[in-house]
C-alpha cells in the first residue's frame, strides 16, 4: 500500500495515529480496508429525495462520481442534504422554505464537512436553491470543489389528436406552461379535460425544469464560473452520458486535491463576471441577482446586485430559450451547449479567459478544445443577436434606493416601459385571488409587498400570479412589481427584488393606491410619482413591518438573520470576517 501525506489534508484528524482507532474502527464497520481509509477523503453530496423529478436521478449519479474518485484514489462517502422544490413549493405557504433552503442546504453541507474532516467534495444538484446553495458551501469551505448538475428534463408533448387547444399541441411543454394552462382554466378558456391531459404530459421524465429558469440558469453558472466540468450541465437527466460526467467529476476532484486548487481558486471576481455574462446572453433568471451575490459573499469578494446588473447591461442576448424564448435546455444542450456560449462571448472580448476551472485547465483552454459554432436557431452568433443588451435588465430609483430586477428577454422595446396607477397587495394571495377575480384594471401596475426575506418572510416567488395573468390574456397588460421574487419561468413586465424590502421601511411600504408608477427597462429606471416631503411623511406615518405568522422555528430564525436582497439575502458574515479556513486548521 502507497502511503498518502495527508499533512495538510483535513481528514488526517480522524484517520491518522494511534489516538484515532475508535474513528478507524467505525469505518472498518462499514467495509472500509487500511487502503480506503488512508487516502483522500471526498464528500460526495447530493439533494436526493422524493420531492421531486429535479433531484430523482442524483442519487444514481452519485454512484458514478463515486467511481470516478475511487479511480483516482480518493475515498468517496456519500451524504444527503434537503432541497425545497420550488414547482412544488408554488402558489401556498411552503414557497417561503425556498430561498431559506438555500441557506440550510450550505450550512448542513459545511456542517457535514467539517464534522467528518472531509478533504474535498463533489456536489450534485438538481432545483433551483440547491445549486448555489451547494455552490456556496464549496466556497465557504474552500476545499478542491467539483459541482455537477442533475440535469433537465425532457420537453413534454401532446399525445396527437388529444382535445388541447392547438396552441399547447404545438409546443414543448415545460411546467411553465401548466401554470399558465391554470390561468386559461380560470378565464374559462380551458376545460377541465385539456388540464388534465396537459398536466399528464407536461412533465415525462426525471430532471429540472426545463426552460432557462432559475435551475437552468445555476447549471450554466456552474460552468461559466469554473466549479463544474465544461458541458457537464447539458444532457438531460435521463440522458446515460450523464454517468461519464459523473466518473469524470469523481476523477476531476482527486486532481485537484493532488495540485491542491481550492474552491476560492476559482470563484474570483473574474469568474463571478464570466458567470453574469451567462446570464445575460441566455436570458436567465432573476434569481442569479440573488445568488451570485451569495456566493461571492462565501469568498469575501464585493459584487453585488447593481454589480450583477452593470455586466446585464452591456451583454448581448443571443440564446433563444424560454421561457422568452421556444426552446429548452435539451435543445441547447444539443445546439453545443455552454462552452459554444461562452465561447461566442469570447469573441466578443466579453470572457476573462484566465480564469481557473474545475479541471484544472483555464477558460482559455478550455475553449481550444471546443470545436462547435452557433446553429442560429437556438444559439445565435454574438454579432447578430436576438437583442444588443442582456435579457435580465438592473432598475434603480426612489421607488427601489438599493434596486431591482426584470427580465426581458422576449420583450419588445416598445413593451419594456411601462406607466400607470399603482394597485396594492399586502401579499401574494391577496394579489392572486384579486387576479382570479379579474378585480384590476388594464393598465395598473400591481405593487405584491411584504414579501422579502425578512417581512414574508422567505421571499417567496409570484408564479402564480403572474402565470394567471398571462393566463388571462393581460400579461402585457398589466405590470407587477414586488419585494419578492420571480420564477425563472416568468414572463411579461415583472420587477423583484425591489430594495429596500417593505420590512426594512423601503418605499415600497409606503405606495398607495393610484399613485403612478413607472418603470422603464431601456434606461433602468423605477420612480413612483411622491416628492420627497411626502415620501417622508409616509415614512413617518408607517406602523413598521406587518406581522407574520412565523414567531418560531426555522422560518423566524432566518427572518432574524437575512440581510439585505441587494448583497444576496445572507445569514452570515461571510469570508471577510472568518479567522480561519477550514482546509488549513
Amino acid at each position: 500500500m502507497t502511503k498518502v501525506d495527508k499533512s495538510n489534508l483535513p481528514s488526517r484528524h480522524v484517520t491518522e495515529g494511534p489516538a484515532r482507532a475508535p474513528h478507524r474502527s467505525y469505518f472498518y464497520a462499514m467495509g472500509l480496508d487500511e487502503e480506503a481509509i488512508a487516502q483522500p477523503w471526498v464528500g460526495v453530496a447530493t439533494c436526493w429525495n422524493e420531492a421531486a423529478p429535479c433531484n430523482i436521478a442524483l442519487n444514481r449519479q452519485a454512484q458514478s462520481v463515486k467511481l470516478g474518485v475511487k479511480k483516482g484514489l480518493g475515498t468517496p462517502r456519500e451524504f444527503t442534504t434537503i432541497t425545497v422544490t420550488d414547482g412544488i413549493a408554488m402558489g401556498h405557504e411552503g414557497m417561503r422554505s425556498s430561498l431559506a433552503s438555500r441557506e440550510a442546504i450550505a450550512d448542513t453541507v459545511e456542517l457535514t464537512m467539517r464534522g467528518h474532516c472531509y478533504d474535498a467534495i463533489v456536489g450534485l444538484a438538481g432545483c433551483d436553491k440547491s445549486l448555489p446553495g451547494m455552490m456556496m458551501a464549496m466556497v465557504r469551505l474552500n476545499t478542491p470543489s467539483v459541482f455537477m448538475y442533475g440535469g433537465s428534463i425532457l420537453p413534454g408533448k401532446v399525445p396527437t389528436g388529444a382535445d388541447v387547444p392547438a396552441d399547447f399541441a404545438s409546443r414543448d411543454l415545460t411546467v411553465q406552461d401548466m401554470f399558465e394552462a391554470v390561468g386559461r382554466h380560470q378565464a374559462g378558456d380551458l376545460s377541465d379535460g385539456a388540464l388534465e391531459i396537459l398536466e399528464r404530459v407536461a412533465c415525462p421524465s426525471a430532471g429540472a425544469c426545463g426552460g432557462q429558469f432559475t435551475a437552468n440558469t445555476m447549471a450554466c453558472v456552474s460552468e461559466a464560473i469554473g466549479l463544474a466540468l465544461f458541458n457537464s450541465s447539458g444532457a438531460p437527466a435521463p440522458y446515460e452520458s450523464r454517468d461519464q460526467y459523473g466518473v469524470a467529476s469523481g476523477e476531476a476532484v482527486m486532481n485537484l486535491i493532488a495540485k491542491n486548487i481550492r474552491a476560492r481558486d476559482i470563484v474570483t471576481r473574474k469568474s463571478l463576471e464570466n458567470a453574469a455574462r451567462i446570464v445575460a446572453c441566455t436570458g436567465g433568471s432573476t434569481n442569479a441577482g440573488l445568488h451570485l451575490p451569495a456566493i461571492a459573499h462565501e469568498a469575501g469578494i464585493d459584487f453585488d446586485l447593481s454589480d450583477v446588473c452593470e455586466i446585464f447591461k452591456d451583454t448581448p442576448y443571443f440564446v433563444d430559450l424560454k421561457p422568452g424564448g421556444q426552446y429548452v435546455a435539451k435543445d441547447l444542450y444539443e445546439a453545443g451547449g455552454v462552452p459554444v456560449v461562452m465561447k461566442e462571448l469570447h469573441k466578443a472580448g466579453l470572457i476573462h479567459d484566465e480564469c481557473i476551472t474545475a479541471s484544472g485547465r483555464t477558460v482559455g483552454e478550455e475553449m481550444d478544445r471546443i470545436k462547435g459554432q452557433p446553429d442560429d436557431k437556438v444559439i445565435y452568433h454574438i454579432d447578430s443577436p436576438l437583442t444588443k443588451t442582456g435579457g435580465v435588465v438592473g432598475l434603480k430609483g426612489n421607488l427601489a434606493p438599493e434596486g431591482a430586477i426584470v427580465k426581458v428577454a422576449g420583450m419588445a422595446t416598445q413593451e419594456q416601459y411601462f406607466q400607470g396607477p399603482a394597485r396594492v397587495f399586502e401579499c401574494e394571495e391577496d394579489a392572486f385571488a384579486a387576479v382570479k377575480a379579474r378585480e384590476y384594471e388594464e393598465g395598473e401596475v400591481i405593487v405584491i409587498r411584504n414579501e422579502g426575506p425578512a417581512g414574508g418572510p422567505g421571499m417567496r416567488e409570484m408564479l402564480a400570479t403572474t402565470a394567471a395573468l398571462s393566463g388571462q390574456g393581460m400579461g402585457k397588460k398589466v405590470a407587477l412589481i414586488t419585494d419578492g421574487r420571480f420564477s425563472g419561468a416568468t414572463r411579461g413586465f415583472c420587477v423583484g427584488h425591489v430594495g429596500p424590502e417593505a420590512a426594512h421601511g423601503g418605499p415600497i411600504a409606503m405606495i398607495k393606491n393610484g399613485d403612478i408608477i413607472t418603470l422603464d427597462a431601456v434606461n433602468g429606471t423605477i420612480s413612483v410619482d411622491i416628492d420627497d416631503e411626502d415620501m417622508a411623511a409616509r415614512k413617518d406615518a408607517w406602523t413598521g413591518m406587518k406581522p407574520t405568522i412565523y414567531a418560531s422555528g426555522a422560518l423566524w430564525k432566518y427572518a432574524q438573520l437575512v440581510g439585505s436582497t441587494r448583497l444576496g439575502a445572507v445569514t452570515h458574515p461571510g469570508a471577510k470576517e472568518e479567522r480561519h479556513v477550514y482546509m488549513d486548521l
